[in-house]
């Protein structure tokens, strides 16, 4: 009896173990018939699903995180609309760091742009916003104080709190249910552009990462508002261009009808009172005749020289001064009209050809206005330097002069476009235009020429 009891023990043991065994085999069987191991069993089960169907997504959230901002970048930079850039600026930002599943409506936001005023104060305006109601967009903010202020003179992000109690952002009631707001720079350079904010319920929402991404938006931002206005002056530059090209056919056309076609009219006129005066008085068709050539003379001479303006070829070929001296030459054989010259050639040495070409229009358009209206007898014209990079042009006459002022404020009812002209001109070098006239006095137009694009930065800041 004692010698059974070991070998019974040893039975049982045996036989639990086994069904330990059986135990687990059965639980690994059901856990993957569960999905516990989905990859594995796909792969064997499932081999062509993955070309068919799309995987659930598995990697991780900053991975997608990543994607989203990326395509949304994209989309900031794939469009050169002025304004559609600033809308999404603002919804990208906002997309970008809105928790899933948040209600729209929680998030607020701006861009807030600077505008020149008449006179020359730049103030901020609404550009585009989320969640500001219809009297916030009309409001304007100097910058003068508060966030904005800072954030204009630091050139830098700025995380502040209560919105409401800012000097001037308390005024725009969309602020009012924020308790954090995010401020940044649109800056490029030396220039800022204005700024664009981000406001939330949540004392604790902007946190370093979501300011991170917010960086990265207004960064992206500055770069497409850049491109959006290079494009929107590119084309008001062809429309300008387009302008200017009407105005010298209607101004060709006067030209036209108040000197050519009215003197070969004229000759028309004379030719037929000579026909007549040869059958009573042969002696007096002579005289007639001379006229009549002497009046032929001047209209080739005033067809040339319309033509000589249109496309003077010795410009091209030549330059500027030798182009100044053919047009002075041309005026006082077909106008008698008094053209002095001083022209540095040093000057004309640091112009590109274009500029050179947008001075003789300007000079052209000057001296016309002074042969036609002004009756001036001496036309005296300068271009000297000023400074290392900066000119003076100067155009002056000894005519009857006006009211600048006056000819200004109703400059839109006349037909004649000669100072508008002038202004247009005067830009497409980036210089700027001076006219300075009284009854009487003559009249004296400038134009400060930037000679390096250091100086036209200091131009433009200037203004």
């Amino acid at each position: 009896m004692p010698q059974s009891l070991p070998q019974n023990y040893i039975f049982l043991l045996i036989g639990g173990f086994a069904l330990l065994l059986i135990g687990l085999a059965v639980g690994v069987f059901l856990l993957r018939n569960q999905g516990l191991y989905p990859a594995r069993r796909r792969k064997k089960a499932q081999p062509t699903r993955r070309h068919t169907q799309p995987r659930p997504l598995t990697q991780p959230i900053g991975l997608r995180r990543i994607r989203e901002i990326y395509q949304l970048l994209t989309n900031l930079t794939a469009t050169l609309n002025y304004q559609r850039v600033l809308e999404l600026a603002l919804d990208s930002g906002i997309q970008a760091v809105s928790p899933p599943g948040e209600p729209d409506g929680q998030m607020a936001g701006a861009v807030l742009l600077f505008s020149q005023t008449d006179e020359g104060v730049s103030d901020l305006y609404v550009a585009a916003a989320r969640r500001f109601t219809p009297p916030d967009l009309q409001q304007t903010f100097p910058a003068a104080e508060g966030l904005l202020r800072e954030v204009v003179d630091e050139g830098g992000p700025i995380l502040a709190s209560n919105p409401a109690q800012d000097p001037e952002l308390g005024r725009i009631f969309g602020l009012h249910s924020c308790t954090s707001v995010y401020c940044i720079p649109l800056r490029q350079g030396i220039d800022t552009y204005g700024v664009i904010l981000f406001a939330h319920p949540q004392a604790m929402f902007f946190s370093s990462s979501n300011r991170e991404v917010l960086n990265l938006i207004a960064h992206q931002a500055v770069i497409s508002i850049q491109n959006a206005r290079l494009y929107q002056e590119l084309e008001q530059e062809k429309e300008r261009m387009l302008e200017i090209q009407e105005e010298a056919r209607k101004k060709l056309a006067r030209d036209l009808h108040d000197g050519p076609t009215q003197t070969i009219a004229a000759i028309a006129m004379r030719a037929n009172y000579a026909r007549r005066l040869m059958e009573r008085d042969p002696k007096a068709v002579l005289k007639e005749l001379t006229n009549m050539e002497d009046m032929a003379r001047r209209t080739s001479q005033e067809i040339r020289h319309m033509l000589f303006t249109l496309r003077p070829l010795v410009l091209e070929t030549q330059g500027l001064v030798a182009a100044l001296e053919a047009m002075a030459e041309k005026m006082r054989e077909t106008y008698n009209q008094n053209v002095l010259l001083d022209i540095s050639p040093q000057v004309v040495e640091l112009l590109e050809m274009d500029q050179q070409g947008v001075i003789f229009y300007i000079v052209e358009e000057a001296v016309n206005n002074a042969r036609k209206h002004a009756e001036a007898e001496h036309v005296w014209v300068h271009l000297r330097p000023i400074q290392n990079d900066l000119a003076l042009l100067e155009i002056r006459d000894d005519g009857v002069g006006f009211d600048v002022k006056a000819v200004t404020a109703s400059y839109e009812h006349r037909s004649s476009l000669g100072m508008v002209n002038l202004r247009e001109r005067s830009e497409l070098i980036n210089g700027i235009l001076h006219i300075d006239s009284a009854p009487g006095n003559g009249t004296r137009v400038q134009v400060a020429i930037p000679l390096t694009e250091e100086a036209v930065d200091r131009i433009r800041h200037s203004v």
